[in-house]
């Protein structure tokens, strides 16, 4: 039932603006869902779903990972634009940007979730970040490479 039910939420926010837990209840009741405002609240947190402005400037409903994709090309383009080199000291990354841009790059990295990346810290044009093994660190380089 819980499945069913996440999944005609999934569909439902899919085709309609829905901005409310209550609009969301009413449209499942009329699907066959005898749902409470609290169990719409609980798919909602377990299904990742999140609020943005829609095309009407109202809000809107979308699966987290949607947003993550749409944003991904953005933070693609802020790592090529200040990105200058990249290279590896045992499980540290050490990325060389264009002055001024080490934050941005560094929030765009940050913003891609590297399992690898523990942590990063950033200058005015040099980030570090710490990575979990030597061969990780190697491995992410090469990634951050081929993004760019």
């Amino acid at each position: 039932m819980k499945s069913s039910r996440q999944k005609k939420v999934l569909e439902l926010i899919e085709q309609k603006e829905i901005g409310t837990q209550e609009e969301l209840v009413a449209l499942l009741n009329e699907s066959g869902f005898d749902v409470t405002q609290a169990t719409v609240s609980r798919d909602i947190r377990e299904l990742g779903l999140t609020k943005v402005p829609s095309a009407s400037g109202n809000q809107k409903y979308i699966v987290m990972n949607d947003l993550r994709n749409d944003l991904s090309d953005k933070y693609i383009r802020v790592l090529k634009d200040g990105f200058v080199s990249v290279d590896v000291a045992q499980n540290m990354l050490v990325i060389k940007t264009v002055s001024g841009m080490a934050m941005a790059v560094a929030a765009a990295i940050d913003a891609m979730d590297f399992k690898e990346i523990v942590g990063s810290i950033a200058g005015d044009d040099t980030i570090m970040a710490a990575v979990r093994t030597a061969s990780e660190a190697k491995t992410l380089m090469e990634k951050i490479r081929s993004l760019v």
